[in-house]
């Protein structure tokens, strides 16, 4: 090699080397392996039978995947509906005409009314189970035969604990959600402060967590003999743990299989600061969801901070995930930390891709947070 030469490649190394920092500082390489936040439903102006990102939603809440890779999802107020997503992004009814009501039970679905669907949990068998909130119950739909029933309460008030769940009374069953061994599901019974649970075998419903009052429980302390603070949804770990989240309580507690009761996350006032740091000393604002990471994360919907966040029990911290804390709508394409949301109300990540699928309620859309 000549001198030249090597000063010639010596020059083009150097200048490798400055377009390679400029670009990491420009955030070009950042981008290239980063998440990204796209737009799967909502947000258009269509009926079923449409692509989903050109489709009209109502306050969608509640997401799950079927065992076929199908998007279901629920509208709250204004939709009175049960959603799918096809695999072909095809947007259709499963149950529900649009309007509120109290009716056909043992019918089909797309015949019945519903009266603010508020989250869905799918059986081992397949079947979808509804929170018919301000109906006070727990319906069925079965995706077989395309029909409707009734499952557990219908009749607001509280009783049957220790009886069948089908004879059982509510007071607004606001969230539900089964067990890993799906041998229990779990209703958040929001107006009689308590968390209930009814064993699938047997039908028998029981008291899980709470006594009936309204008021800040002890910490290890059996979880029902003690107060709930507007207990809004729960989800469970692998091993038998109950997550507890509290709208007006901003806290997120557990039950431990032992049956007692902790706070893990939240000061109980709220705000928003605290990632990063110690759980306890995170703030939320009026929190409303709750669900499990693959990785044994629990996904807390930070509703009025317009924000997806996340406790990790491992390391006792509360991380921010999605939002850039400001509601609004933009931010779709970009990174998941600067995406505007408006108060969401539901969060599931894909058992498979590892995808964070977000129900941005007051923008009418599901926005999916594509994991690098």
């Amino acid at each position: 090699m000549n001198m030249r030469s090597h000063f010639s490649s010596h020059r083009c190394m150097n200048l490798l080397l400055m377009l390679w920092c400029l670009l990491l500082n420009d955030g070009f390489l950042r981008a290239v392996n980063a998440d990204i936040a796209v737009l799967v439903a909502g947000g258009g102006i269509n009926n079923d039978g449409s692509q989903a990102v050109t489709a009209k939603l109502y306050q969608p809440f509640a997401i799950a995947f079927t065992a076929d890779d199908e998007m279901l999802f629920v509208e709250f107020t204004g939709g009175e509906r049960l959603r799918r997503v096809a695999r072909d992004g095809i947007v259709t009814t499963l149950g529900g005409t649009g309007h509120k009501g109290f009716s056909g039970d043992d019918g089909p679905a797309l015949s019945a009314t519903f009266n603010a669907l508020h989250d869905l949990a799918i059986g081992n068998d397949g079947k979808i189970y509804l929170a018919d909130t301000f109906n006070h119950c727990i319906r069925v739909f079965d995706p077989k035969n395309g029909t409707v029933s009734g499952f557990a309460g219908g009749t607001k008030g509280f009783s049957g604990d220790g009886g069948p769940a089908h004879s059982a009374q509510f007071d607004q069953a606001y969230s539900i959600a089964f067990s890993s061994d799906h041998s229990t599901l779990y209703v958040v019974d929001l107006g009689n402060s308590r968390l209930r649970g009814i064993d699938m075998k047997s039908g028998i419903i029981k008291t899980v967590a709470g006594n009936g009052a309204r008021g800040v429980p002890l910490d290890g302390k059996l979880a029902v003999n003690q107060p709930l603070v507007d207990l809004r949804a729960v989800t469970v770990a692998s091993d038998g743990t109950l997550y507890l989240l509290e709208r007006a309580g901003n806290a997120l507690r557990i039950v431990k299989p032992d049956g007692t009761m902790h706070r893990v996350a939240g000061t109980g006032k709220a705000g928003s600061e605290g990632n990063g740091g110690p759980a306890l000393n995170a703030a939320f604002n009026g929190p409303k969801y709750v669900s499990m990471s693959k990785d044994g994360s629990v996904l807390i919907v930070d509703t009025e901070n317009h924000q997806i966040r996340r406790y990790v029990p491992h390391k006792q911290i509360v991380e921010l995930v999605v939002g850039s804390g400001i509601q609004g709508a933009a931010g779709i394409g970009g990174d998941p930390l600067t995406l505007q949301l408006a108060r969401p109300h539901g969060a599931f990540e894909h058992p498979q891709t590892g995808d964070l699928y977000i129900a941005d309620s007051d923008n009418h859309r599901i926005v999916k947070i594509v994991r690098d």
